[in-house]
């Protein structure tokens, strides 16, 4: 069951949200070590998540968690890389189309594997498996324009942000990225969530 009325938040008041969820997380007080079998039994009947994000498999980077969001909250998309192929671009359309979410964030994550293998294939000829090699070609266009010559943790970091802005990019300049950006009824941020400390950045 989906939901076709108006968001129950606006793109602002949805980001402040998972800026406050974060700030709860990194502090120790989460709100939801558990949930209430009523709150399931009213969720089975539909869902309007305030926020969609597309953030990386990496185990370590849970969005439900590290913005303190319950269930039905968000609407979330786990790939490697955080990378926007054909059947990422189609759950990012149902969730504009069908769950009317305000705010799109692209969450990316310092240390990425996927982003320092792209790295490794496109500057060093490092090789990997078909599939592998397929995903980090959606990662490499990103990395145009890096300086090679940095230390490879800041080489790293760099790729990681510019991946994040090179999706954000691709889903800004979509047919429906540009129809609901002119209509101004969605918000579209980057961010990059730092493994050891915890928080969330938001790009500006």
């Amino acid at each position: 069951m989906t939901a076709n009325h108006s968001p129950a938040y606006t793109a602002e008041e949805a980001l402040d949200r998972l800026k406050a969820g974060n700030a709860r997380f990194v502090s120790g007080r989460a709100r939801f070590p558990t949930v209430q079998k009523e709150v399931l039994a009213e969720l089975a009947r539909g869902q309007q998540p305030y926020a969609t994000v597309l953030g990386c498999s990496d185990s370590r980077v849970p969005p439900e968690l590290l913005f303190d969001a319950g269930f039905g909250e968000l609407f979330v998309i786990r790939v490697a890389g955080n990378v926007l192929g054909p059947s990422i671009k189609g759950t990012l359309q149902y969730a504009g189309a069908h769950l009317h979410t305000p705010l799109f964030v692209v969450l990316g994550h310092e240390g990425c594997g996927a982003v320092d293998a792209a790295i490794g294939e496109k500057f060093h000829g490092v090789h990997h498996r078909s599939r592998i090699a397929l995903l980090l070609k959606y990662i490499e266009p990103a990395l145009e324009g890096l300086d090679q010559k940095l230390p490879p943790q800041a080489l790293l970091s760099a790729a990681v942000e510019a991946n994040v802005r090179w999706t954000i990019r691709q889903v800004l300049e979509s047919p429906e990225g540009r129809a609901r950006a002119a209509k101004g009824d969605i918000k579209l941020v980057g961010a990059v969530y730092d493994l050891a400390s915890g928080r969330v950045r938001f790009l500006q």
